[in-house]
């Protein structure tokens, strides 16, 4: 019941907006800038520096659909949201995308009337706790307290895995992840719960990483991709084959070092196809015919920006996993370029 209402409230948000314009694009070029919605701050995935520059890999994301339509990774708007603000922003066309570590799950997708546009990164739930509270397994937090997000689908997994074990917990509702950390390190809450991508880049901060365990719980399938409004197909489509350009471009083997080199010509028809040397794709998208190589200027593929930002040389030290190419025992697989 509570998710059919909070679900269905923001669809009534969302079908009063109009949905879409359907112009986008037009939009955006008459704007001169991208408005993108990412979270609060998630080290590794979206925060921004010292000097107010954000930084990550879902703002790299950002970046490469802003190279692409306008030329400038600059030109973006970057859009601080919560699990609570970040579809209304959306729907309400206070942004042109969202790019914020979000779930596909069928209700967002159909009952929302969101599109999303693919997986950027395929995670799962988890659970962090001192180490000294001497647990090694989730099913152990009986009647424990756990910091959770609210307005999230960690909020629904959390409340479905307990009561399929049998087991009682007290929830410590936050509204962002910082303030899930800030109440987890000041011991307001036995536990935190979240993606367990957004667990490890939030010990990654604390003042001794080693204190705390991520327990060995995956509890649910979290696809984290990025968002458009449905009805605009041609912005949709933009936003979807930049981020497979960007997973295409790791697996053919174009790199921010080669890519002046590949741009050129190649001997391999999807490359020249991906890149613009052959055939018209970017005009099948209302673009030129560098968008892809812009793109892919910013900040080079999908795996430089992966290890850039939380690859195992970060302080994040996340393995590629399941988000290996499909080459390489992963589920990352872009569709041809053809």
């Amino acid at each position: 019941m509570k998710k059919t209402v909070f679900f269905g409230a923001l669809a009534t948000a969302a079908l009063a907006s109009g949905v879409a314009s359907a112009a986008t694009l037009d939009e955006v070029k008459a704007r001169g800038k991208m408005n993108c919605g990412v979270t609060t701050g998630v080290p590794g995935f979206a925060e921004p520096d010292a000097n107010g520059v954000w930084q990550g890999f879902d703002v790299a994301v950002c970046r490469a659909v802003a190279a692409a339509v306008l030329g400038d990774s600059d030109a973006v708007e970057f859009v601080p949201t919560t699990g609570k603000t970040r579809f209304t922003a959306l729907a309400s066309g206070e942004i042109d995308m969202l790019a914020r570590n979000t779930t596909w799950t069928f209700s967002r997708d159909v009952d929302l009337k969101f599109e999303f546009t693919g997986v950027n990164y395929y995670d799962g739930q988890g659970f962090m706790a001192r180490r000294d509270l001497g647990v090694t397994s989730a099913k152990e937090l009986d009647g424990a307290t756990i910091c959770i997000q609210t307005g999230t689908t960690t909020e629904l997994n959390l409340a479905d895995f307990f009561r399929g074990n049998g087991i009682s917990y007290e929830p410590v509702p936050v509204e962002t992840g910082a303030e899930a950390a800030q109440q987890y390190t000041a011991g307001s809450c036995d536990a935190y719960t979240t993606d367990a991508s957004a667990l490890a880049a939030q010990r990654a901060n604390f003042e001794d990483p080693t204190a705390h365990i991520i327990l060995a719980e995956i509890i649910s399938k979290e696809p984290l991709g990025p968002l458009v409004r449905h009805g605009d197909n041609e912005w949709g489509d933009i936003v979807r084959w930049t981020l497979n350009a960007l997973i295409a471009a790791e697996e053919l083997g174009v790199t921010s070092a080669n890519l002046a080199e590949m741009a050129a010509g190649t001997d391999n028809p999807e490359i020249n196809r991906l890149l613009g040397s052959e055939g018209n794709l970017g005009g099948m998208l209302g673009l030129d015919s560098d968008w892809a190589e812009r793109a892919l200027a910013v900040a080079g593929n999908y795996g430089e920006i992966f290890d850039a930002n939380i690859g195992e040389s970060t302080l994040i030290n996340l393995s590629r996993g399941l988000n290996a190419q499909w080459t390489e025992g992963g589920l990352l697989y872009a569709p041809p370029f053809r």
